[in-house]
């Protein structure tokens, strides 16, 4: 395991996660231990799963608060936030998608997932109405507990996944359905973690979505929970691109200099 001593203080960057819908931060928990023991700071950002647009101002609003350069990692429908919120923000210097979807503008959730086959959540939905903003009414999004672990989480502990289901974030039907209005992963680097046991997100859909975004992929047989399952190669993949930021910022200080 590669640690602090491995890159100076000033190369190390803050690590920010964000999780998407029917899980939270606490979904990083072991990847937030390894990430600690190799020295990264880390943020674990409470998406709020309210709409692409609303989510990403509030994970843009973070990220311009770091003084430093930051590596983002998200999973599932953070994806798009991710790619909404970095587009622009200097600091950030690579994207890892986890279990998740990479966007070009335009693009929604839903729309993504009918593009190959595989996905077990269109059939797993319970909606639930809540008031809305403009005094209506909207549906929040929750998985059926007796089908979240075979459909979100199939290689966690039983008893992790059913705490899991119990304690699920729930999506608005907006932030399924709300396109990107920006791509960030057109400009910074990125690296994809294909999880290709996947009921969530085909695994199929994810391999195009890295290979248009050119990004460095790697494939694991997960679930759709692969930081909850397998903290270590999401971590590993985290370190990975970190560490090719810190050469890449090194090889340009070396030419200006």
């Amino acid at each position: 395991m590669s640690t602090a001593s491995d890159m100076s203080a000033q190369e190390m960057p803050t690590v920010v996660l964000i999780h998407g819908a029917f899980a939270g931060s606490s979904s990083w928990n072991g990847v937030i231990a390894d990430l600690k023991r190799r020295g990264y700071p880390v943020i674990a950002v409470a998406n709020p799963l309210r709409g692409v647009q609303k989510d990403a101002a509030y994970v843009r609003a973070l990220l311009d608060s770091l003084p430093g350069p930051v590596v983002m990692a998200a999973h599932s429908y953070g994806g798009l936030v991710m790619t909404e919120a970095a587009a622009g923000a200097a600091n950030v210097k690579a994207l890892v998608y986890v279990a998740s979807v990479s966007p070009d503008v335009g693009e929604s959730v839903i729309g993504l997932l009918t593009k190959y086959p595989g996905s077990q959540l269109a059939t797993s939905i319970n909606m639930v109405p809540i008031p809305s903003d403009d005094g209506g009414t909207t549906m929040d999004q929750y998985i059926f507990q007796d089908k979240y672990p075979e459909v979100f989480a199939a290689d966690v502990d039983p008893s992790t996944a059913e705490v899991m289901a119990a304690t699920q974030r729930p999506a608005s039907a907006s932030a399924q359905e709300e396109g990107v209005t920006k791509a960030a992963w057109k400009t910074i680097p990125s690296w994809t973690l294909i999880t290709t046991q996947d009921q969530g997100i085909p695994p199929d859909l994810q391999r195009f979505l890295a290979d248009r975004a050119g990004s460095t992929a790697v494939e694991i047989a997960a679930s759709h929970a692969v930081a909850v399952s397998q903290p270590g190669p999401v971590a590993d993949l985290i370190d990975t691109a970190a560490r090719a930021t810190a050469r890449s910022m090194q090889m340009s200080k070396s030419r200006q200099g």
